[in-house]
């Protein structure tokens, strides 16, 4: 079959996947695996067909299973038992109500790096309501301050899954993402939270006038803000240091490297930041701990099917060969680290999912990237964080989370378009242009 023929197919492939999911509200996993086939069955040799769609859902699910899983976990009960609001009403307590809109965006930041933005939104939407009641702020501004700041480490950083996903097809390092994504959504998060406060001035946009008391959670039985941190920082903090000692320490034979080999690595870190999760359950009973390990895997099935099943396409894509005909068009073009972005930013748009953005993207550009010039260490890891930038671009109407900023915050849809939706564009534009500066450096 002609390179053009089979470009062309892929491209049918991608747009396939867009109009299931987004138009026709199509199941990514089913979306997914349909189109998968079809490309497999015009494009492949049929002796490989089984084996290609075999390895690339295998391979994602290994690469990622278990650490969608444990982060769930650690999420789950930090949810149920109040360590999230543990950690909120600390922060607070020491910024002080008149700068509750930044205390929010730092909150959510902070929550965000294990929990999925929905969720995070979801437990903090409550704390948005009572700031907006007591300070005088808008709602609108406060929800899109607190939806940018989870959303911003959601696109960038494991354990998400779109960024799980995306760095075990690209290869990248899993403790130098977490690092270096973590650095590059400040800068977003704090370009969204102005853009929000600018967008809301002058508006008719109104506090909350009435909040519900919270009679579940209250101050005396929340857990300590100790053990509410704990199963947050220890696995991150050990992820960085195992890779901060690496940069340092390239042949691992320090002591440092030798000790944290285990700890430092993101399945292990995990597990015991699941063991501390575990310290702020009130009563260890075999059905309390059930309780979290079965909403976790429950939570957890859905994201890994769709992932694994986002790996099948890109290995059937992988093996037509089509990127490295695209690469090859596009060397020479010097945009190397745009056409990750634009491709995402494309995705997101189009159907919604950031996931689903960054997965196909990922996918999509793997095969490209030694003629992008991007096939290196550094190379892989900002085109990783470009796929991110992009798969933040735009947050609207076909997006669930969306729709659980707008429920929750009680704003009406057409104003979270205008506040949120805007702020998630010039949050990607932002992050992608830290991106830009920084290959012009390294690269």
């Amino acid at each position: 079959m002609s390179t053009l023929l089979t470009s062309i197919l892929v491209g049918i492939s991608i747009i396939a996947i867009i109009i299931l999911t987004s138009r026709l509200k199509l199941e990514a996993f089913i979306a997914l695996f349909l189109v998968s086939l079809f490309l497999a069955f015009t494009v492949l040799p049929v002796k490989t067909i089984v084996s290609t769609i075999q390895e690339g859902f295998g391979s994602t699910m290994a690469t990622i299973g278990f650490l969608i899983i444990l982060g769930a976990i650690i999420g789950i009960t930090l949810d149920k038992t109040g360590g999230t609001l543990s950690i909120a009403r600390f922060i607070l307590s020491k910024t002080g109500e008149n700068k509750s809109a930044q205390a929010l965006g730092f909150i959510g930041f902070i929550t965000g790096l294990p929990i999925f933005c929905n969720s995070g939104f979801i437990i903090l939407s409550g704390l948005s309501k009572s700031l907006s009641s007591k300070s005088k702020i808008p709602m609108p501004f406060l929800a899109s301050v607190l939806a940018c700041s989870l959303y911003s480490v959601h696109c960038l950083i494991p354990p998400h899954p779109g960024a799980l996903a995306a760095a075990g097809l690209l290869k990248v390092n899993i403790g130098y993402l977490i690092v270096i994504g973590t650095v590059f959504a400040i800068p977003g998060t704090i370009a969204a939270y102005f853009w929000s406060k600018w967008i809301s001035s002058g508006k008719n946009y109104q506090p909350v006038k009435e909040i519900e008391v919270d009679t579940k959670l209250t101050e005396n039985n929340l857990p300590s803000v100790f053990l509410s941190f704990l199963p947050i920082a220890v696995p991150l903090l050990l992820i960085a240091l195992k890779s901060l000692s690496n940069m340092l320490d390239n042949g691992s034979r320090s002591l440092i490297s030798r000790i944290l080999f285990l700890p430092g690595e993101p399945i292990f870190a995990l597990l015991i930041g699941v063991v501390l999760a575990i310290l702020l359950i009130k009563h260890k009973t075999i059905e309390s701990l059930n309780s979290v390990f079965r909403e976790a895997i429950e939570k957890s099935g859905p994201i890994l099917i769709v992932t694994a099943a986002g790996g099948m396409f890109g290995m059937v894509i992988k093996a037509t060969g089509t990127g490295d005909s695209i690469g090859k068009l596009l060397a020479g073009t010097n945009i190397g680290i745009v056409v990750p972005f634009l491709i995402a930013v494309i995705m997101k748009t189009a159907q919604g999912s950031s996931t689903v953005a960054i997965i196909t993207t990922a996918s999509f550009v793997a095969p490209m990237l030694s003629i992008l010039g991007l096939d290196s260490e550094w190379g892989r890891l900002l085109t990783m964080l470009s796929m991110g930038a992009g798969s933040m671009i735009v947050s609207h109407a076909n997006d669930s989370y969306f729709w659980v900023i707008s429920n929750f915050s009680e704003v009406d849809p057409s104003i979270t378009l205008k506040v949120y939706s805007s702020s998630t564009i010039v949050m990607g534009i932002v992050v992608f242009a830290c991106v830009w500066i920084t290959s012009l450096i390294i690269l």
